[in-house]
């Protein structure tokens, strides 16, 4: 049994050895649809924060 606890690192270090390391992803830049319909529900929070609001002031 000590053999087999003693042969483990042995077997599974050159995997760990030849592993390669992690390679962060590069972020993809927006398009311009994207951004657009981004722009578009900005403006309808804005506008429905603003409604309610506007209709809890009135209460």
């Amino acid at each position: 049994m000590k053999r087999i606890f003693f042969a483990m690192p042995l077997v599974f270090l050159p995997a760990t050895v030849w592993a390669t390391s992690f390679d962060r992803p590069i972020p993809q830049s927006q398009s311009a649809t994207a951004e657009f319909w981004f722009f578009l529900a900005s403006l309808t929070l804005i506008a429905a924060l603003g409604a309610v609001g506007w209709l809890v002031s009135k209460r």
